[in-house]
């Protein structure tokens, strides 16, 4: 069996390159981090090769974890053969990670990606001379459209191991250091390998100890001095000049004068200071309004198969069971439980479709990396970067690969924080309690999940502010550096699988977790504490654990024991707040026979329904999400202190928006929920304004050391 790495810098084509040769769907996008681990698949003709994708990376330096997942895997589990995506559009940029591959000792093919967007620049690349320079094969590859990956296979089918590729020579004194290092190597460090471990102790890289026995500290300080720099510059000064020489023999660019491209001029717009926000703000508006608007085509295609699945489908099983003799608990559980609780759900598909399409359109063209450009200028005022961001963005489709997103950030503080933050935005799970609401109590409005996404937003950069007052917490944000690429055509067929596979995750939960939530939920809502059936919903076992903590979110405008128990089953996964719901409307609530959207406008207020879209917003996520945290996080504790942060937040941006909301709008005020929103709106303030807070708690615990 074969095993090929793939290996390339963020935004060259690399997991294209994947999902062709694989017809696999990994993920792709055109910010870092995008692939987060390693993955592996089968080359389709090729049985007997698998490719494993790497996570994009500008050098095999040990500074970023990507860096660190790659260069591990490449030096101590040994591919047989190394696939090198490099951008043909920045072709001296990629060439510093291809010159460190000819060091790993690997046999190494060049896909030389991008070759329609380097031809539409003018560049004329001879790929024969680029390979004789750096002795490895070299194809010719677009990979957006599936060109070269053929010859891509036909290569890697008929490469022997032998054909290692030789790595540039520096200039003599370097030279000269580096053959006398790799002489005196331990003999453990294989032959192929030596090359790499000699530049590794010339550069005095104390992340590669175990190439350091030998001291040659004297000739390594005596070429610094004649090169007047320290070694690690030195080198990448070498492999700078080789790459010069190399790019010179082998790229023809146009001599005209530079003019600015369709891409630089749209980006004049989206990215500038004045213009960058307003027009992301503006897209989002447009993409939620298509969704969810009343009359958009979302609108429409969600009520039309809400409407079929209420009025047709579950009638017709319904009958259907009664004249094949279904009756009793079975008929019960069939009807009322799982097509009420899962058909709830499952009746905002379409919204959710084309939400989806319209956010993989945004990542395909290119605009969401600008988003992220855009943003850390906001971010780095509240304490964090814009690489905070792109885990936010990630979060949109799902709670979990948006926290397993932040080990890309550096400074491990910044990565704590945001791995404690990303679900506060609006995931898919969210978003069908974002349309039942919108659609239900503000007659589809788009400002509904408008504000649900920005308000995600803000609670991030608030949670920031309030987090870095904290020692574990504090420092300065992470340098955010990031490649924006051309705008491109985005794929019909990639869009569509990206869409497809985003939607079928969805309707997944609904037939599994959503489906077991919803049985439990009618078992519980159909029988009383003695396992008799229950006469009336309200004498249920679920009533009575409804009733038990409703009122701890009556401040926070739901105190209704039904929206209750449906907030805690969110916490399996957050469809299940609307499947909890629809179960429980399908066993005869008389107020509103049976239609989920009436029911709901009987039971919440306006701003009470604030209050429920706000706490499941931003309080603790599902249990996946959760157990994403605890690995990125480290530990149960630190989990714990999360999710705790995270539901005492939400309830406290409640508290604030309903009661202070009530007070504008004039409604019933009580007096004490008003006292506790004042309260926490004080507290709130106090922790985002003062600098060290918590120095009033060691002055009055007389501690200087609390953390």
């Amino acid at each position: 069996m074969k095993t090929i790495a793939l290996v390339g810098n963020p935004n060259s084509g690399k997991t294209t390159v994947f999902n062709k040769l694989t017809g696999s769907s990994q993920r792709v996008g055109n910010w870092p981090g995008v692939t987060i681990d390693r993955k592996e698949g089968r080359i389709k003709g090729m049985d007997s090769a698998t490719l494993v994708d790497l996570p994009g990376i500008y050098s095999l330096s040990p500074y970023s974890p990507e860096e660190i997942v790659s260069r591990d895997y490449l030096l101590k589990e040994r591919p047989d053969y190394i696939l090198n995506i490099v951008d043909g559009s920045n072709l001296e940029r990629n060439l510093y990670l291809t010159l460190q591959l000819m060091e790993v000792g690997v046999p190494v093919v060049i896909a030389l990606n991008m070759m329609d967007i380097a031809k539409a620049k003018g560049y004329d690349i001879d790929s024969k001379a680029l390979g004789a320079a750096l002795g490895c094969r070299v194809v010719e590859t677009t990979a957006a459209k599936g060109e070269g990956m053929e010859e891509i296979k036909k290569v890697l089918s008929t490469l022997s191991k032998s054909e290692l590729p030789k790595p540039v020579r520096f200039d003599d004194g370097v030279e000269k250091v580096l053959d006398s290092i790799s002489a005196k190597l331990r003999p453990d460090v294989p032959e192929e390998q030596r090359r790499w471990a000699a530049v590794k102790v010339f550069e005095k890289d104390a992340s590669s100890s175990e190439y350091t026995d030998e001291d040659f500290s004297s000739e390594i300080e005596e070429v610094e001095k004649a090169h007047d720099d320290q070694s690690e510059a030195i080198i990448i000064d070498q492999r700078y000049n080789a790459i010069c020489g190399i790019v010179s023999n082998v790229l023809k660019q146009p001599t005209t004068g530079k003019r600015k491209t369709a891409s630089d001029r749209i980006d004049d717009i989206v990215t500038s200071r004045i213009w960058g926000f307003p027009v992301f703000f503006g897209i989002m508006a447009l993409v939620y309004s298509i969704a969810m608007l009343e009359g958009s085509p979302g609108w429409f295609a969600t009520d039309w198969l809400n409407t079929y699945i209420g009025d047709e489908f579950i009638p017709m099983v319904a009958d259907w069971l009664a004249e094949i003799g279904v009756e009793g608990m079975l008929y019960g559980l069939i009807v009322d439980g799982i097509l009420s609780g899962v058909g709830a759900v499952l009746g905002f598909l379409p919204q959710m479709l084309v939400m989806f399409l319209l956010l993989v359109l945004l990542e395909e063209v290119g605009y969401m990396s600008r988003v992220a450009f855009v943003m850390d200028r906001i971010f780095r005022r509240f304490g964090l970067s814009g690489k905070s961001f792109i885990p936010l963005l990630v979060g949109t489709g799902c709670g979990v690969p948006g926290v397993m997103a932040s080990r890309t950030i550096e400074n491990d503080r910044d990565r704590r924080i945001t791995a404690m933050t990303t679900t506060f935005m609006p995931c898919a799970a969210k978003l069908p309690i974002v349309a039942l609401i919108a659609g239900a109590i503000f007659g589809g409005n788009p400002l509904v999940a408008l504000g649900c996404y920005f308000g995600g937003i803000l609670a991030v950069l608030i949670s920031g502010v309030i987090l870095k007052k904290f020692k574990r917490f504090a420092g300065e944000p992470t340098p955010f550096i990031m490649e924006l690429p051309p705008y491109h055509t985005p794929s019909a067929v990639s869009v569509g699988m990206a869409t497809l596979q985003r939607g079928w995750g969805f309707v997944k939960k609904a037939f599994t977790i959503v489906l077991l939530a919803t049985v439990l939920i009618w078992f519980l809502s159909s029988y009383t504490w003695g396992l008799q059936e229950a006469e009336i919903i309200d004498d249920s076992i679920l009533a009575s654990i409804g009733n038990a903590i409703c009122g701890i979110f009556a401040p926070i405008g739901f105190g209704k024991w039904e929206l209750s128990v449906a907030t805690i089953t969110g916490l399996m996964a957050k469809e299940d707040l609307v499947g909890t719901l629809g179960t429980i409307v399908g066993i005869e609530i008389e107020t509103a026979e049976g239609d989920l959207w009436a029911w709901l406008n009987t039971i919440v207020t306006p701003i009470g329904a604030v209050g429920l879209l706000a706490f499941n917003m931003l309080c603790a996520p599902c249990f996946a999400a959760i157990g994403a945290m605890h690995r990125e996080l480290g530990g149960w504790k630190a989990t714990a202190f999360a999710v705790g942060y995270q539901c005492v937040f939400a309830y406290v941006c409640s508290l604030i928006l309903v009661q202070f909301g009530g007070l504008l709008i004039r409604t019933d005020i009580n007096v004490a929920y008003l006292i506790m929103a004042i309260v926490s709106a004080v507290v709130l303030a106090y922790f985002i304004i003062v600098k060290d807070p918590l120095a009033i708690v060691r002055k009055v615990a007389g501690k200087e050391g609390a953390q």
